[in-house]
């Protein structure tokens, strides 16, 4: 009995492998379809780009102002939404669903950072004392 059942678990198991495979080459090849001048894209070297012209084979990509590359369609990992490329490029963070007043996790990061109080050296403290508070500088003004 087992020796029927494992060959008809390894059939299954490369059944799932190949159709998720395919699966995926067809989602890459509808992506890459997509592609038109004017959009923006990430190639699998991960390099940001704005296509300028798709031929059969190939991608011409503006990579800088006035420099224009070619590279293989098969290059493009992902063709992105104009405000995502343009977030990209140009360093501006995406909207929040919340909104603009809502606090982001780096505002919450710079808050805490502001509440820390950083350490000052002691001046007249001897050379084995870190800063004030520390167990140097308080066993060292003792003495």
């Amino acid at each position: 009995m087992f020796n029927l059942l494992l060959p008809i678990v390894m059939i299954a198991v490369l059944f799932m492998l190949f159709r998720s495979n395919k699966k995926r080459q067809e989602q890459a090849a509808q992506m890459r379809s997509a592609m038109e001048p004017g959009s923006g894209v990430r190639t699998i070297g991960g390099m940001y780009a704005l296509v300028k012209a798709v031929n059969d084979e190939t991608v011409e990509l503006e990579i800088a102002p006035g420099v224009v590359t070619h590279y293989a369609k098969s290059a493009i990992a992902a063709v992105l939404d104009p405000q995502e490329y343009d977030g990209i490029i140009n360093g501006r963070p995406e909207e929040d669903e919340l909104g603009d007043d809502a606090p982001t996790e780096a505002d919450q990061v710079e808050e805490e950072a502001g509440d820390a109080k950083p350490l000052s050296l002691d001046k007249d403290a001897p050379e084995g004392a870190t800063g004030k508070g520390s167990a140097d500088g308080e066993a060292a003004a003792s003495k």
